[in-house]
């Protein structure tokens, strides 16, 4: 797909060094190279290349031998992608950017190896060890900041085990921190008092599945939802359990909830250690860390800016409050 390149010399001591990355005949260039070229434009914005197109090659030269090796990495994954019939949208273009960006190397990504829930692909190299864990592993803890995917791909994995009959239920639970786990105040019953607390997960499986199919599955208890509190006392066998917002739950909760885990189960718990809405000396999830790691069968994945796939300014957001965050951190110590 890609030549060595070569070094082109233009009077003293300047030189580019040039890669090229063809294109399959039977792969169209605008799935290359964008609307109107806006990934190339992109590209030679951010690394300061020049890149010219001419018949089906991409030509991509400049000073910088590891920085052309860089964007020659970038299209050539994009091109791979196209040959397996993936189109990757500009989220996920942009999330392979700054992969290479921070990282480097030849890491392939296959963006076709894996699809949950129909049409449910990882798109970054996050959550595919995400995916992967969550395969490999009974436990998994899955760490990072909003927009990483922790919920959503969570919610995929356990909709293909119950398609597949992996699994018999699956159960949605979250700590109802702002209620204080005290639900009896709310009118409605206990659905309806704990929907508000559950809304991103729900989010998640309309994505999914048409909601009618949602509703039915509720009404059966194949798919059930509760809040932390209504897990203790019971033991769950052939489930697929998701925790989310697991950094607002106790030493008490989160022990609990683990030890509750049966037979032919499947436990995801998901957390963003960066937004505790409790005392953050009693968060179970950063316990969990230091108790739990190096325990057969239990995954810790660790999910980060990177691995943003929302809207592009959220990764900047992240990024501004974490440099806020530490600066401060440094100035009271």
């Amino acid at each position: 797909m890609t030549n060595k390149g070569d070094i082109i010399y233009f009077g003293g001591d300047l030189k580019l060094v040039s890669k090229i990355v063809e294109v399959p005949d039977n792969v169209d260039m605008v799935v290359v190279l964008g609307q109107y070229d806006n990934r190339l434009r992109f590209l030679r914005k951010k690394f300061s290349v020049n890149i010219e197109v001419f018949d089906k090659k991409i030509t991509v030269a400049g000073s910088d031998n590891s920085v052309v090796e860089t964007v020659e990495n970038i299209l050539s994954q994009v091109v791979t992608a196209a040959k397996k019939g993936y189109v990757m949208d500009w989220g996920e273009f942009e999330s392979l950017v700054d992969f290479y960006t921070a990282w480097g190397g030849t890491v392939d990504i296959d963006h076709q190896e894996v699809l949950l829930a129909g049409k449910i692909r990882p798109k970054t190299r996050g959550q595919k060890e995400y995916v992967e864990a969550m395969k490999k592993h009974d436990v998994v803890f899955a760490i990072g900041p909003a927009g990483t995917g922790k919920t959503y791909l969570a919610v995929a994995m356990a909709l293909d085990y119950l398609r597949s009959g992996a699994v018999q239920r699956i159960i949605l639970t979250r700590p109802a921190v702002e209620a204080g786990e005290r639900l009896g105040f709310l009118p409605g019953d206990l659905v309806e008092k704990v929907d508000p607390y559950l809304r991103p997960i729900y989010d998640a499986i309309m994505d999914m599945m048409p909601a009618e199919k949602f509703y039915s599955y509720r009404q059966k208890g194949i798919v059930e939802i509760a809040p932390l509190a209504f897990m203790r006392g019971r033991t769950l066998n052939n489930c697929f359990v998701i925790l989310d917002e697991a950094q607002n739950t106790t030493h008490q909760q989160m022990k609990m909830f683990l030890t509750r885990i049966g037979f032919s189960s499947k436990a995801v718990i998901t957390g963003d250690v960066t937004q505790i809405d409790i005392d953050k000396g009693n968060s179970g999830l950063i316990e969990c860390e230091e108790i739990l790691k190096g325990v057969e069968g239990i995954a810790f994945v660790y999910l980060t800016d990177l691995d943003v796939v929302r809207h592009p300014i959220v990764k900047n957001i992240i990024k501004a409050y974490e440099n806020y965050e530490r600066n401060r951190h440094e100035k009271d110590h």
